[in-house]
């Protein structure tokens, strides 16, 4: 069976923008959020027939975006350091203290504690679910969420200390 436009360009419409927004806080980079999951909605176009067949795509083409988004981190990490290397861009937007210690406190988590946060608690996907789209059992997935909630709660604690000390430092 081809693949009905109007069918795929619903789903694309309804489910690309949370998409983007989930694997943005899986990397910390909007553009690569946005290409893989540019290219993951490509593969799905490519298959829809078979994964309409099969049920509800979305959880495909989650896992298809996020492991294009951490195969691209990996490609690129060294491109990366070398680039950091030569110094900062001569004009950087600012951003929020939250928004930064948030990306830092989750740069801390290894990859599967991050992709079980941001299913389970950006998603509200329930634990189960989690296990399926990662491979994982239930337990590793209570455990990665544990071991996660522990570090961000340090990491933010933190953050927001410094951000007390350096206030009351700046106003005093």
């Amino acid at each position: 069976m081809p693949a009905q436009p109007e069918e795929f360009d619903a789903f694309y419409s309804a489910t690309a923008r949370r998409m983007v927004a989930v694997v943005y806080a899986m990397t910390g980079d909007l553009g690569e959020a946005e290409d893989a999951v540019q290219e993951a909605y490509v593969r799905a176009w490519q298959r829809w027939a078979k994964l309409t067949r099969e049920g509800d795509p979305l959880p495909w083409v989650r896992t298809v975006a996020m492991r294009l988004a951490i195969s691209t981190w990996r490609r690129t990490k060294g491109r990366l350091r070398a680039h950091f290397r030569h110094g900062p861009q001569t004009h950087v937007p600012e951003l929020s203290g939250d928004r930064v210690a948030l990306v830092a406190a989750l740069r801390e988590l290894t990859p599967e504690q991050r992709q079980a946060v941001v299913l389970h608690h950006l998603l509200d996907l329930p634990v189960e679910q989690v296990a399926r789209e990662t491979g994982a059992s239930n337990g590793a997935v209570r455990t990665r969420l544990s071991r996660a909630r522990k570090i961000l709660g340090e990491r933010l604690a933190e953050s927001d200390s410094t951000f007390v000390a350096e206030g009351v430092a700046s106003h005093g």
